[in-house]
């Protein structure tokens, strides 16, 4: 997530530019053109981006070593498959090099170059070298060892990259060719990965140039179809601005009424950040797990409202995620068409999300957040927490984690505090749920995501001062 943070810069650049020179994108005004151009400075890099962002973030202690690891994994990796080099291998003229390698500048490969450039920073970091060599020891070892894993991992991938991209085409094609029905199908799977983080891994075949569709940099670039490009972005706006907040007024309503108070607090902030940002895991993940079933509803709504999007036409994007700020600045863009046909179409939604989560969650009987089994003094402590006390909540989940002791390694995304334990036995599930957070999700056996929400930083940086003490 930390590449795609800088992305609404992208967007509101893109924004102010296209909102200056509506027509000519650039080529009637100066200042329009300087923000367009600042702006694709970004997006054109985000292979780059992707690759210094993902090796920060999945380092140990996210040293600037791993950046600089990372973009050594990606110059590497990309010289040595590119055309040219492929050519001069195998002796060829470059228009005969497979297709494949023309395209190994994309997303995929830049995770890929930032996972290697992680993982040797992870392992070489503290690496001691003979007194000769001593110069060399260390994270200065990093880099030397990164370029020698990228040589290994481009031979491998000179094999087998152009299999997998062809399967990542094909599968971009064949939902290409179903139209509308393949934008829901998109969305709906969006939706259903979420739990599992692959969602990203889907983004990236449609979002980016990783299989030639590159819906976003299309959409704000101008080198996309008038009525095509945009349509795995558009469904996401009725469904993050309108159809959750309807959503979560419906769970609050079906709420007990001593815990109304309760589920106000965490609904109200996950809906405002849903309609403002985009962000959607603060509310998905205060029901994801408690209600599944009404979970699969939303991700059918989701798809629902992506198909119908494709099929009006009306087309916006976005930069960072489908809410109010992206949905304004996307109005000039270059590929929008009708954008103001999502205000009536997010009403619709949001009636139909009301009603159908009021339904479902009265004759199953789900469990929604204010519907839990929970005693009575874990709701009081909910209540005392709903006031942003960070320091509290820090502290409450961290004995739930076993302690500071128990915490092998300890990070954070955008929503989630990601936590490696020694010992899984001494996680206590609900004494973490009982700080206020959303949810709790054990993806392996010693491996721990505290679903926190937006403010996830102020309580990772609470947690990192109480284990320093």
């Amino acid at each position: 997530m930390l590449p795609v943070a800088c992305l609404p810069a992208a967007g509101i650049l893109y924004g102010i530019g296209y909102w200056l020179d509506p027509v000519g994108w650039g080529s009637n005004s100066v200042a329009s053109a300087f923000c367009i151009k600042a702006a694709s400075a970004i997006i054109d890099q985000i292979p780059v981006l992707f690759a210094i962002g993902t090796s920060i973030g999945m380092a140990s202690d996210r040293d600037g070593t791993s950046a600089l690891a990372g973009l050594v994994s990606w110059l590497m990796i990309t010289t040595l498959l590119s055309s040219n080099a492929i050519a001069m291998y195998t002796s060829v003229e470059v228009s005969q090099v497979p297709a494949a390698f023309g395209k190994i500048q994309n997303a995929f490969i830049g995770i890929l170059s930032g996972l290697i450039g992680a993982g040797c920073y992870n392992r070489f970091k503290n690496t001691k070298l003979p007194d000769w060599l001593s110069f060399f020891s260390g994270r200065r070892s990093v880099a030397i060892f990164t370029a020698l894993m990228a040589i290994i991992a481009s031979i491998i991938l000179y094999y087998v990259w152009p299999f997998i991209y062809s399967a990542l085409v094909n599968f971009g094609v064949s939902i290409l060719g179903l139209g509308p029905v393949g934008a829901g199908l998109y969305a709906m799977l969006n939706r259903a990965l979420i739990p599992f983080g692959l969602h990203h891994a889907l983004n990236a075949v449609f979002w980016f140039d990783t299989a030639g569709i590159n819906d976003l940099g299309n959409f704000w670039s101008g080198n996309g179809t008038l009525g095509v490009t945009g349509m795995y972005m558009t469904g996401f706006f009725p469904v993050m601005m309108f159809g959750l907040i309807a959503g979560a007024f419906a769970m609050y309503k079906a709420a007990k009424p001593g815990k109304k108070k309760i589920a106000a607090g965490l609904l109200l902030a996950g809906s405002f950040a849903s309609f403002f940002t985009g962000i959607t895991e603060p509310i998905e993940f205060s029901f994801m797990f408690l209600a599944p079933g009404l979970y699969f509803v939303h991700a059918v709504l989701t798809g629902i409202s992506a198909a119908l999007c494709a099929y009006l036409p009306v087309r916006c994007g976005f930069n960072f995620s489908a809410g109010l700020v992206d949905y304004i600045l996307s109005f000039k863009a270059p590929m929008a068409v009708n954008p103001l046909l999502i205000i009536p179409i997010g009403l619709v939604f949001a009636v139909i999300y009301y009603f159908v989560f009021s339904w479902t969650i009265k004759t199953f009987d789900l469990k929604t957040p204010g519907r839990e089994d929970d005693d009575e003094m874990e709701a009081e402590k909910l209540i005392v927490l709903a006031n942003n006390n960070f320091t509290e909540m820090a502290k409450i989940i961290l004995e739930g984690l076993g302690g500071f002791e128990n915490l092998k390694e300890c990070d954070y995304c955008a929503t989630r505090i990601r936590v490696e334990v020694n010992d899984y036995a001494r996680v206590d599930e609900k004494k973490i749920k009982s700080s206020g957070i959303p949810g709790v999700i054990r993806p392996s056996k010693n491996n721990v995501q505290v679903v926190v929400g937006t403010k996830v930083q102020f309580i990772y940086d609470e947690m990192n001062k109480l284990m320093s003490r």
